[in-house]
C-alpha cells in the first residue's frame, strides 16, 4: 500500500501542491524513495539508484534516470512524462520496462510513457493527446 503524504521527513523543499499533487523541488538522489498516494511532480532530476511510487502520474522537470512507478494502485491510464526519459526501470500499473541495451540516443525533446493495447509506449509530448506520436 501506498502511503499517503508521507516522505523525507525534515525537508522543507517539498509541499502539496494540491490534495493529490506533491511537489518535490530539488533532485531525487540514489538511495532516496518517494511513495505517494497520489501525482508526484519532480522540479529537478531524478537520479539512478532512487525511487518513486505514486498511485497517480509522475511528471520529472528533468532527467528521470532511476526507478518509477506510476498507477501503482492498478490505475493503467496513469502516465510517467520527463524532459529526458531514461529510466533504469519503468512501470505503470501492472507492466513494467527498462531502458534498451547498448546506445541509445536521447532526444532533444519531453517525453511521455503510457499503456496503450496492453504495452508501454514511449512517445514525444505535445499539448493534446490527440497529438501523440509513436518513438521508434
Amino acid at each position: 500500500m501506498i502511503e499517503s503524504k508521507v516522505i523525507e521527513k525534515g525537508s522543507l523543499q517539498e509541499a502539496p501542491a494540491d490534495d493529490n499533487t506533491i511537489l518535490i523541488q530539488r533532485t531525487v538522489r540514489s538511495g532516496q524513495s518517494i511513495r505517494f498516494d497520489g501525482n508526484v511532480v519532480v522540479m529537478g532530476d531524478v537520479n539512478p539508484g532512487s525511487e518513486i511510487v505514486a498511485s497517480g502520474n509522475i511528471v520529472v522537470m528533468g532527467a528521470l534516470r532511476g526507478v518509477v512507478h506510476a498507477g501503482a494502485l492498478g490505475n493503467k491510464r496513469a502516465t510517467v512524462a520527463a524532459f529526458k526519459l531514461q529510466p533504469t526501470q519503468l512501470r505503470i500499473a501492472n507492466h513494467i520496462t527498462r531502458a534498451p541495451d547498448g546506445d541509445y540516443l536521447t532526444p532533444e525533446y519531453p517525453e511521455i510513457a503510457r499503456i496503450k493495447d496492453g504495452v508501454v509506449v514511449i512517445e514525444a509530448y505535445q499539448m493534446g493527446q490527440d497529438k501523440q506520436t509513436k518513438i521508434g
